[in-house]
């Protein structure tokens, strides 16, 4: 299946932060980039280490069980302010306790001119980690925007039109002709006109 839209777009804003910064922090270690992190190894992902390779990446997570970096919490960042050129939070504020003070927290350490992407469900299935994280939040294209204004550069870009979002929360989601299906019929219907009816949502800002 070809890349989808927002696919190529986090495709295009990763290279971009990688290749314009000397450090960069993974909180939740979204990318899954490195096989030998121990943290579920995305193949997809793995274009990623060419680029990680020639900066000063660093993963940071809330437990040591998957050996991180930094062991560390998103409310209280354990790092100076403005001493981060990038930021990567992927699938992480739906965990937290307070989404909006780890906003703060990840602001405060980024430097000025920095670049974050950030990923956030929607309309996503309940996906909690019993003993390790739970599932608190769902943010709408308004909480994007309320947070990007913060910043002088923001994009917002939707995951998934509505009938593709609507089949992967149900058990039709596990076949790939009819997600493919799914695909066609939103190019066709909501490509054009757009919709707020979707998973999720990248934010990419910069400082």
């Amino acid at each position: 299946m070809a890349l989808a839209l927002w696919e190529k777009y986090f495709k295009e804003k990763s290279i971009d932060m990688f290749l314009s910064s000397k450090t960069v922090l993974d909180i939740g270690e979204g990318l899954r980039a490195r096989p030998t992190s121990g943290n579920r190894f995305f193949k997809g992902h793995a274009w990623l280490q060419d680029y990680i390779q020639k900066v000063e990446y660093k993963v940071m997570d809330p437990v040591p069980d998957y050996k991180p970096d930094i062991v560390g919490d998103i409310h209280d960042i354990p790092l100076p302010a403005e001493s981060t050129d990038a930021i990567f939070c992927l699938a992480v504020l739906e965990h937290v306790h307070n989404p909006i003070k780890a906003m703060a927290e990840m602001k405060r350490v980024l430097r000025s001119g920095g670049k974050m992407l950030i990923y956030v469900p929607f309309l996503y299935y309940y996906h909690a980690h019993e003993g390790y994280y739970g599932d608190y939040w769902r943010f709408t294209h308004d909480t994007l925007k309320m947070w990007g204004e913060e910043y002088t550069k923001y994009e917002i870009v939707p995951v998934r039109l509505p009938i593709e979002t609507v089949v992967r929360i149900t058990p039709l989601g596990r076949f790939s002709p009819i997600i493919s299906l799914s695909r066609v019929l939103d190019n066709i219907l909501y490509a054009k006109r757009g919709s707020k009816q979707v998973a999720g949502y990248y934010l990419f800002v910069e400082k």
